[in-house]
Protein backbone atom coordinates (compact mmCIF):
# COMPACT_ATOMS: atom_id res chain seq x y z
CA UNK A 1 0.00 0.00 0.00
CA UNK A 2 1.42 3.40 -0.84
CA UNK A 3 1.75 6.60 1.39
CA UNK A 4 -0.50 8.86 0.23
CA UNK A 5 -0.37 12.33 1.41
CA UNK A 6 -3.62 14.46 3.13
CA UNK A 7 -4.68 17.62 3.47
CA UNK A 8 -5.25 19.23 6.85
CA UNK A 9 -8.72 19.15 5.86
CA UNK A 10 -8.70 15.17 4.67
CA UNK A 11 -6.48 14.19 7.96
CA UNK A 12 -9.34 16.52 10.19
CA UNK A 13 -12.14 14.25 8.04
CA UNK A 14 -10.08 11.09 8.57
CA UNK A 15 -9.70 11.58 12.40
CA UNK A 16 -13.46 12.64 12.54
CA UNK A 17 -14.35 9.18 10.90
CA UNK A 18 -12.09 6.96 13.18
CA UNK A 19 -13.32 8.82 16.53
CA UNK A 20 -16.68 8.17 14.76
CA UNK A 21 -18.35 11.36 14.67
CA UNK A 22 -20.42 11.06 11.57
CA UNK A 23 -24.45 9.35 11.63
CA UNK A 24 -25.35 7.55 9.59
CA UNK A 25 -28.35 8.75 7.13
CA UNK A 26 -31.42 7.39 5.78
CA UNK A 27 -30.76 6.06 1.88
CA UNK A 28 -33.61 8.76 0.91
CA UNK A 29 -31.45 11.41 3.05
CA UNK A 30 -28.10 10.09 0.80
CA UNK A 31 -29.49 10.06 -2.18
CA UNK A 32 -31.44 13.87 -1.51
CA UNK A 33 -27.68 14.85 -0.65
CA UNK A 34 -26.24 13.28 -3.55
CA UNK A 35 -28.88 14.91 -6.13
CA UNK A 36 -28.07 18.45 -4.40
CA UNK A 37 -23.91 17.98 -5.11
CA UNK A 38 -24.94 16.67 -8.62
CA UNK A 39 -27.04 20.06 -9.15
CA UNK A 40 -24.30 21.83 -7.92
CA UNK A 41 -21.49 20.34 -10.23
CA UNK A 42 -19.43 22.71 -12.66
CA UNK A 43 -19.72 20.70 -15.81
CA UNK A 44 -19.89 24.04 -18.51
CA UNK A 45 -17.29 26.90 -19.36
CA UNK A 46 -17.75 30.16 -19.98
CA UNK A 47 -15.60 32.85 -20.92
CA UNK A 48 -16.27 36.65 -20.39
CA UNK A 49 -14.47 39.88 -20.68
CA UNK A 50 -15.22 42.09 -17.76
CA UNK A 51 -13.71 45.02 -16.86
CA UNK A 52 -10.94 44.85 -15.20
CA UNK A 53 -11.42 46.84 -12.34
CA UNK A 54 -14.23 44.90 -11.37
CA UNK A 55 -12.06 41.87 -11.60
CA UNK A 56 -9.71 43.00 -9.04
CA UNK A 57 -12.89 44.35 -6.85
CA UNK A 58 -14.11 40.66 -7.39
CA UNK A 59 -10.96 39.19 -6.34
CA UNK A 60 -10.48 41.28 -3.07
CA UNK A 61 -13.88 40.40 -2.09
CA UNK A 62 -13.39 36.74 -2.64
CA UNK A 63 -9.90 36.79 -0.57
CA UNK A 64 -11.45 38.29 1.93
CA UNK A 65 -14.24 35.34 2.53
CA UNK A 66 -10.93 32.91 2.32
CA UNK A 67 -12.34 31.62 -1.45
CA UNK A 68 -11.38 31.76 -5.03
CA UNK A 69 -12.30 34.00 -7.00
CA UNK A 70 -13.62 31.93 -9.81
CA UNK A 71 -15.30 30.35 -6.72
CA UNK A 72 -17.21 33.43 -5.83
CA UNK A 73 -18.15 34.14 -9.34
CA UNK A 74 -19.45 30.83 -9.57
CA UNK A 75 -21.22 31.33 -6.29
CA UNK A 76 -22.68 34.37 -7.22
CA UNK A 77 -24.12 33.29 -10.59
CA UNK A 78 -25.51 29.96 -8.89
CA UNK A 79 -27.72 32.43 -6.54
CA UNK A 80 -28.69 34.87 -9.90
CA UNK A 81 -29.95 32.21 -11.51
CA UNK A 82 -31.77 30.38 -8.57
CA UNK A 83 -33.28 33.59 -8.11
Amino acid sequence: MRNIKLTPEEKRIENALIKGEYKKVSQKEFDEIAQAIERRKKDTVLNIRVNSYDLESIKQKASRLGIKYQTFISEFLHRLARG
